[in-house]
């Protein structure tokens, strides 16, 4: 049986995902309402968004249309436990289709978002504190993106346990694993399996 605590964020979600649908809308025209050009990998928005509350930021970018995956892109969440001056955390990315629908929550090597890495026992406790309460660029995105950290909580905890392992695998190998190229994905989980 699911907490009280992932209910409501499960209707959080789709609270969201309904009000915009309302006006035709989805989590991603929000995003990149005013847009004139989306180019991959370019941040949106420029310059991330942060909540001085909570410290948490996102970003989000987009993949070259060539790739040929049903991904458009992904949310990347982290937490800033000391502040905007302080080190910065990754917790999870966000897959979302060409619709915003969520596809999949996936953990990544540090060298892909350049964070200050922390191990799962320093990162764990920062995901409850992500609360994205900010209006631009769209409030019921911010809440969204809270949303699936509050939701899938248990499910990114365990992916960021999951990160460590891989890491450790390849703890003795040439090169240092939290640097190694070939290491970029390091646990993801669809998430149709869990809806």
């Amino acid at each position: 049986m699911m907490s009280e605590t992932r209910e409501q964020a499960l209707r959080e979600i789709a609270f969201c995902e309904a009000i915009l649908a309302k006006r035709g809308l989805t989590i991603l025209s929000e995003l990149f309402a005013g847009v004139s050009s989306i180019a991959a990998w370019d941040h949106f928005p420029p310059g991330d968004v942060f909540d001085p509350s909570s410290n948490s930021q996102w970003f989000y970018h987009c993949h070259p249309a060539s790739e040929g995956s049903a991904e458009h892109g992904h949310f990347h969440c982290f937490l800033r436990p000391d502040g905007p001056a302080g080190p910065i955390h990754h917790l999870c990315a966000i897959g979302v289709d060409a619709d915003g629908r969520l596809l999949r929550l996936f953990t990544v090597n540090r060298w892909v978002v350049g964070d200050d890495f922390a191990d799962a026992a320093t990162t764990l406790p920062l995901v409850a504190r992500f609360d994205m309460q900010m209006p631009r660029p769209s409030y019921l995105l911010n809440r969204w993106l809270t949303a699936i950290l509050v939701a899938y909580a248990n499910e990114i905890e365990a992916l960021i346990i999951e990160r460590d392992a891989v890491l450790a695998t390849h703890a003795n190998g040439g090169a240092l694993p939290l640097e190694d190229r070939t290491l970029e994905v390091l646990s993801e989980l669809a998430m149709h399996s869990v809806r």
